[in-house]
């Protein structure tokens, strides 16, 4: 299948094989955290995990570059390796702690390696698979991992609680880092390209001001802005929208984020093919400008649902659906806009600088999803963060415009 082309690479093959192996461990580990965080708060255990999940956040955003700055000469092999190590151990720690403070503190430190790992992680795969179109087919094949993972983790993690305690599920977070730190090392990845001479201080802020001085990269963090704005929804609260607009149960949760899921997963298989045919520009903005749509006239679904919950649940499915689909539309073709934008050596600094700002969108929408959900209603939620989504569109219209204006080179291609 054209599609699976890039797994003939064994290279990538191997680190793909990484990935959903880290994938796997990181969702048991947001499972286990949730869990733990009950056990130790009770009631307040949501607080405690929604200030663990913002403390990724603030680790992702302020850390990436500062990493990539100190970290980024350093032979890709041994430092992914090192990483996953750290935050294997972590992982083992976890189910010994007995203080909210010390869950804080592991998750800061595990998170941190997660910005360091990251970022060298998905530059290395450009220079693995110089050929775009099959460079293109590994960021599909890398969404759908992503989205496979958020319906195969939760399943897995419900038939380990079936068998074991709630805490051993940090032992299979343990095992998915080591079991991606094998893999990385039998990948034996590329050496970074040597780097131009220049101060920590001055690494640190390169890639971001490359990244904000990149025309297509500034339309690309608006367009990040609108996913965000989208996903936040979704994420943060279909629960409440199906427990108290339609009276479903844990289950139908489920069910939901699963169909967002699969809209998602459809994106990622018929992404490749269109971008053979059409330049990401264009089909970057349709996503996003269909995503603030779905928002905006979702509200009617939302707004409907506690009178006619049954006969609009087939709606709220295929707008979760439709949601998944050109959430994905946007964000997949995202590496290519970064590989696109710099040379091998100043690469990592790039794709450093996006993980940092594109967590710095969703550091916005996560907590404005739930602030608008709680006090004025998952309608109002809805429609606002589709007005957001729809700012981020036109703003990024105007950021990357067509042909760039300070060179005769299409910046839609």
């Amino acid at each position: 299948m054209d599609f699976l082309a890039p797994l003939a690479h064994k290279g990538f093959a191997r680190l793909f094989a990484a990935q959903v192996t880290a994938l796997l461990g990181t969702g048991l580990l947001t499972i286990a955290l949730a869990l733990l965080a009950y056990d130790l708060a009770g009631a307040q255990g949501g607080l405690v995990l929604g200030f663990a999940l913002t403390l990724k956040m603030v680790a992702y955003v302020t850390l990436a570059p500062v990493a990539n700055a100190v970290l980024g000469g350093l032979p890709r092999r041994e430092l992914l390796v090192a990483l996953d190590v750290i935050r294997a151990g972590v992982a083992l720690i976890l189910p010994f702690v007995t203080e909210i403070w010390q869950i804080y503190a592991l998750v800061f430190v595990l998170q941190a390696a997660s910005a360091a790992f990251t970022p060298t992680f998905q530059a290395t795969i450009p220079d693995i698979l110089p050929d775009e179109r099959t460079y293109t087919r590994a960021l599909s094949l890398s969404r759908l991992a992503q989205d496979v993972e958020n319906i195969a983790s939760p399943a897995l993690a419900a038939v380990l609680l079936m068998l074991v305690a709630s805490n051993t599920l940090f032992f299979g977070t343990a095992l998915g880092f080591l079991g991606s730190a094998a893999l990385v090392w039998w990948a034996n990845p590329p050496r970074p390209a040597k780097r131009a001479e220049a101060s920590t201080q001055r690494r640190i802020f390169t890639g971001i001001e490359t990244y904000l001085a990149t025309p297509r990269l500034r339309g690309l963090l608006a367009l990040t802005l609108a996913a965000a704005a989208g996903g936040a929804m979704m994420i943060v609260n279909t629960a409440v929208i199906v427990g108290d607009l339609f009276g479903r149960g844990k289950a139908d949760v489920a069910l939901a984020m699963a169909v967002f899921g699969a809209g998602s997963a459809l994106a990622a298989i018929v992404l490749p093919r269109v971008l053979d045919q059409l330049p990401d520009r264009p089909v970057m903005l349709a996503g996003a400008g269909g995503l603030s749509a779905a928002l905006i006239f979702g509200a009617i679904v939302l707004a409907l649902a506690p009178a006619f919950g049954p006969d609009t649940w087939g709606l709220y499915m295929i707008w979760m659906a439709a949601s998944g689909f050109l959430y994905s539309a946007i964000l997949t073709p995202t590496g290519r806009l970064l590989r696109r934008s710099a040379e091998a050596p100043e690469r990592p600094a790039l794709f450093a600088a996006h993980f940092a700002l594109s967590h710095g969108c969703w550091l916005i929408t996560y907590p404005l999803a739930g602030w608008l959900g709680a006090w004025a209603g998952m309608t109002t939620a809805s429609v606002m963060l589709g007005l957001l989504a729809a700012g981020a569109v036109l703003a990024a219209k105007s950021l990357w415009p067509r042909i760039s204006a300070t060179a005769d080179i299409s910046e839609d291609v």
